[in-house]
């Protein structure tokens, strides 16, 4: 038979989508891959109407229709301190995912270097590898998930072309301070190189943190390619909306890898999608008020059975602690991945492995998200409460 590039075995499908396929064979609570059960706003559903009956149907401008850009730059640019040209520094792509590919092939030259931190998102360390580059891993240390920043020097000092920040951080909620953002833009600036921001978690932040975009920081639009996403914002996340903001020269490099890559984005869906980009500031407001009182409710519930977590200051997802059980007789020499896999079969929660997350040799910790219903999640309590008493019943046998 022919052969394959070598690529494609350097890296697995994505753990987060296969913990879901598994999900869906058994009566499984899905707390795997990170996509809410309730709907998006009414006005976006609306407009979705509106746009199916009188279009557009027919391929939108490649890299984003106007209104669209024009509705982005201006719900972005206060945030990110400058004042976005819907015309040259926006590049709309099929979801965010497609957004950091596109960046990625834009700044790359195969051998380049490109440093991630650890935990990351699964994407990225393939996006590097699809780019032709290659993933230097800074570690992000649990149990606060802080970071060296001697080892971020070292790697630009090496020639690194740029950093992946993905803040807030998927799988750790971890939400970078203005010091810490501060210093990797100093350095940045000082070796000539990029910063690629993943901020599609932005405005899921819990107080007191408070999101802040690089490329708002002094010097910073110049070195920095901000990629994000309507999906999560606006509970969309089946729509496949991403972007990506930067300087113009960078832009329009992104736009041709786009052309090639997908064409263009849904324009029907791009349309109604204005009706999200126009919402008042309440809507934000709220949305944060909802998902902190998720996160409460399913922390309390944690605490209530005995299983140890984090406490994310953003995003909705939380990493937990399964050292006790990895301990237990039945599950010696087990990994996460088995576990998690046992879980949904026995339990009846999916969750997903924290050594796919890792690059270090990390299998104690998994990931579970809350953005589902209260009486999803606490059946889903219910149901993870049999866990805990394993511990109490170590000779109980599955």
């Amino acid at each position: 038979m022919p052969r394959l590039s070598d690529r494609v075995g350097t890296f697995t499908d994505s753990v987060i989508r296969r913990m879901t396929r598994i999900n869906n064979q058994y009566d499984s609570i899905n707390l795997s891959q990170g996509f809410p059960d309730f709907d998006p706003p009414q006005e976006l559903t609306d407009a979705l109407a509106k746009a199916a009956h009188d279009g557009p149907h027919q391929y939108a401008v490649t890299f984003g229709a106007q209104n669209f850009r024009e509705a982005l730059a201006k719900k972005t640019s206060p945030a990110l301190h400058h004042e976005v040209d819907p015309n040259t520094e926006i590049c709309v792509t099929c979801g965010g995912t497609e957004a950091m590919m596109a960046a990625m092939m834009t700044i790359c030259n195969p051998g380049d270097k490109v440093m991630v931190f650890s935990p990351f998102y699964e994407n990225y360390g393939a996006d590097a590898i699809l780019s032709g580059a290659e993933p230097i891993y800074i570690p992000l240390v649990p149990p606060e998930y802080e970071f060296d920043l001697s080892l971020i020097e070292k790697g630009f000092a090496e020639g690194a072309k740029a950093l992946i920040l993905c803040n807030p951080s998927n799988p750790c909620g971890k939400v970078f301070r203005r010091d810490e953002l501060e210093a990797i833009a100093r350095l940045a600036i000082k070796y000539d190189a990029f910063v690629v921001t993943d901020e599609v978690y932005e405005h899921i932040v819990y107080a007191p943190a408070e999101h802040i975009c690089m490329a708002s920081l002094p010097g910073m639009f110049e070195h920095t390619i901000t990629c994000n996403s309507l999906s999560k914002t606006y509970s969309i996340t089946g729509w496949r909306l991403g972007y990506l903001i930067g300087p113009a020269y960078v832009i329009e490099g992104a736009r041709k890898v786009h052309d090639f890559l997908t064409v263009g984005a849904a324009a029907p869906l791009q349309e109604a999608a204005v009706a999200g980009l126009t919402m008042p500031a309440s809507y934000y407001e709220g949305l944060r008020a909802l998902y902190t009182e998720k996160r409460d409710h399913f922390l309390a519930g944690l605490d209530a059975i005995g299983l140890k977590h984090n406490v994310p200051q953003g995003t909705y997802f939380v990493m937990i602690d399964i050292s006790d059980f990895l301990a237990l007789p039945q599950f010696k020499g087990w990994t996460d991945l088995e576990f998690c896999e046992w879980m949904i079969k026995n339990i009846g929660v999916a969750a997903v492995p924290g050594s796919s997350f890792f690059k270090e040799p990390v299998n104690h910790l998994i990931r579970m998200h809350f953005a589902r219903g209260t009486d999803v999640l606490d059946e889903a309590m219910h149901r993870l409460a049999k866990l805990t008493e394993l511990l109490k019943y170590s000779s109980l046998r599955f």
